[in-house]
């Protein structure tokens, strides 16, 4: 599995490494003193952004006593790949939509026991296309193709499989599965600008949607916040219960720098678009990522919202077999306290 670091390239062993970043104990330890988070593609995960920047995880790992924690970054293309390698210990800590989280939650029930830390948005995700015939997800035919990160298991598939549901009843669900492509957002984007690529569509998020948009012969086709009934969380953060439980002064700094990059992001949220364009080398203008971070429906929490809209789903058609009972279930207790749904 080749994956992109933010400074060279590294390729993951299947357990190279499982005691060291997962913290799961042979004996008595101390914590660990290496972690390793992942991001994905995107302004979504600005919270994580900040925190590299501002070394927010070691600052706080070292008022909780674990001094000179050292914290690797890796980019992954989406949710299943991040699980994968979560599950073989080459990563602490994966980031991504709602749905590989649920996924990950329900697959490991009752072994690796794999829970959220915390949400990082409140995001819509819209469905764009070049095709003009396309007014509506009824209109797409076999000749079109949909990308979006990962089939099936994406945030972004399951919401468009909510969606076909409403529209052509529950048992076509799927009806739109067979357009999709697995690509990650850069690599969509640029297949579907281009014109020379059978993919005319492509479901993604921030900023790559407002980008897309930018474009002449791009129009918007769905909204995931009328599939949801309105805002619902995108991004979350999760690890294993084994890391959890024998780390709690490095889980507990990564909890508060997530917050602490949550407030400041809220607070300033000029800088963190410089912050984003700097530490991504990204070469979209202050003024169109300062925009996206101010737009009406897009908020950076740590609140679930809506999660459990999924879950429901997912159970419903099948993606997962155990189902929480609520979204306090689907996350570690230390967020227990806030108004999720």
């Amino acid at each position: 599995m080749l994956l992109k670091i933010r400074r060279g390239v590294v390729i993951l062993g299947l357990f190279a490494g499982a005691l060291a970043l997962t913290g799961v104990p042979g004996h008595a330890q101390a914590e660990v003193s290496e972690i390793t988070v992942a991001t994905q593609y995107g302004i979504s995960y600005l919270p994580l952004v900040v925190m590299e920047h501002d070394q927010l995880i070691q600052k706080a790992a070292a008022k909780e006593g674990v001094k000179n924690l050292k914290v690797n970054w890796l980019h992954f293309s989406n949710g299943a790949a991040m699980n994968a390698a979560l599950l073989s210990g080459t990563l602490t800590f994966p980031s991504g939509g709602v749905g590989p989280l649920i996924t990950v939650w329900s697959r490991t029930h009752g072994n690796y026991n794999v829970h959220g830390v915390a949400c990082l948005n409140t995001m819509p995700l819209f469905l764009t296309t070049t095709n003009p015939k396309v007014k509506s997800i009824k209109d797409f035919t076999t000749k079109d193709r949909i990308a979006l990160p990962a089939v099936k298991v994406s945030v972004q598939a399951v919401t468009l499989e909510m969606a076909a549901a409403k529209v052509w009843g529950f048992k076509h669900y799927d009806k739109l599965d067979s357009l999709t492509v697995s690509m990650s957002h850069p690599e969509g984007m640029a297949a579907m600008l281009s014109r020379h690529s059978e993919i005319d569509a492509h479901l993604s998020s921030p900023p790559f949607q407002y980008e897309e948009l930018e474009h002449k012969g791009v129009h918007l086709v769905l909204n995931s916040y009328n599939v949801l009934g309105g805002p619902a969380t995108f991004n979350c953060v999760w690890t294993t219960a084994k890391f959890e439980r024998a780390n709690p002064k490095v889980y507990n700094a990564f909890l508060t720098a997530l917050r602490e990059a949550t407030t400041f992001i809220n607070a300033h949220k000029a800088a963190a678009a410089k912050i984003y364009i700097e530490q991504e080398h990204s070469k979209l203008s202050f003024a169109f990522v300062n925009g996206i971070i101010h737009k009406p429906g897009l908020a950076y929490t740590i609140v679930p919202k809506h999660v459990m809209k999924y879950a429901d789903f997912m159970a419903k058609v099948g993606l997962i077999k155990t189902k929480p009972k609520s979204w306090k279930e689907l996350f570690f207790p230390q967020i227990d306290n806030l108004p999720g749904s």
